[in-house]
């Protein structure tokens, strides 16, 4: 009995050392991870990293190119656009997490009503949710920035409460594959409230491939705040971001090519490493795949 009872940390332990060896073997999940770990620890530690202030203002050195002293050239105020890129990699990370966040939440909870209950319930939720998706969610988002002011916080909570209809349909789908399995009837039969067969029973068990969403979902929300920006109703300078550096680099693009090519690069590899590791963590959890 004590050997047994000894053996069951030592068989969960190799489990996921299994687990991490198999989620590692994914080059797409190695480049994503390599990608947003880079995003993650320039955003964390962008103080130490910066070289310059990325507000300060230099009028003796007005977009200058990329040399030592500036690796990549100052903008039209004279501020050093590595420092200004370095923290615009905050606002991205916030927004991402934030907005993705808020929409993942809401997303769950509708699609958890809509495929737990059904009929009535159901209907109602699908149809709303119909009702936002025929609306494009850029100029949705636009509307309502419209009406209120532009700071990062309303960015963000109008990203999260435009963006989680596919979550819902995607959970609404597991919800409805998952409430007829063994497990669950055998809850319902034990006495278990609605309340505890959701959160304790279904939603653990659906909570892959809301993962690989809101993974997904983070480049979008990342990409969505720099279109905000560019159109000036994003983030307002002189907080840095990638959008609104684009917005001056269109404006000298002639004459300072750098100003559109460094912040348009770190918004493309940005999305690029989220998309990997959300490409790579679905490979990792469809069970067509396992072997």
């Amino acid at each position: 009995m004590e050997t047994a009872l000894s053996s069951t940390p030592i068989r969960e332990e190799k489990r996921w050392q299994k687990t991490l060896l198999d989620l590692c073997s994914n080059p797409l999940t190695i480049s994503g991870l390599v990608i947003v770990g880079i995003l993650v620890f320039t955003a964390l530690f962008a103080p130490v990293l910066a070289p310059y202030d990325p507000q300060e203002i230099d009028t003796f050195h007005i977009l200058e190119a990329p040399s030592s002293a500036h690796l990549l050239g100052t903008d039209g105020l004279g501020r050093d656009c590595l420092s200004r890129l370095i923290f615009g990699a905050r606002i991205s990370l916030l927004v991402g997490f934030v907005a993705v966040g808020i929409a993942t939440a809401v997303g769950t909870v509708l699609g958890a009503l809509a495929g737990y209950y059904g009929r009535w319930v159901d209907s109602l939720i699908m149809r709303f949710v119909d009702i936002m998706l025929c609306f494009p969610t850029i100029f949705l988002i636009m509307a309502v920035i419209a009406f209120l002011e532009p700071s990062i916080w309303n960015i963000m909570i109008v990203i999260g409460l435009t963006g989680w209809m596919g979550v819902a349909r995607l959970v609404r789908a597991e919800f409805l594959s998952l409430k007829k399995r063994d497990f669950v009837l055998a809850s319902r039969i034990c006495g278990a409230s609605d309340l505890q067969i959701v959160f304790g029973e279904i939603l653990p068990n659906a909570i892959a491939p809301i993962l690989v969403s809101a993974t997904l979902g983070v480049g979008g929300a990342i990409l969505t705040e720099s279109a905000l920006s560019f159109l000036g109703i994003g983030v307002q300078p002189p907080t840095p971001s990638w959008g609104n550096m684009l917005t001056e680099g269109k404006d000298n693009l002639e004459i300072a090519w750098w100003l559109s090519v460094f912040p348009g690069l770190a918004i493309l590899v940005t999305v690029l490493g989220y998309n990997l590791l959300g490409e790579g963590l679905r490979d990792f959890f469809d069970p067509r795949k396992k072997r």
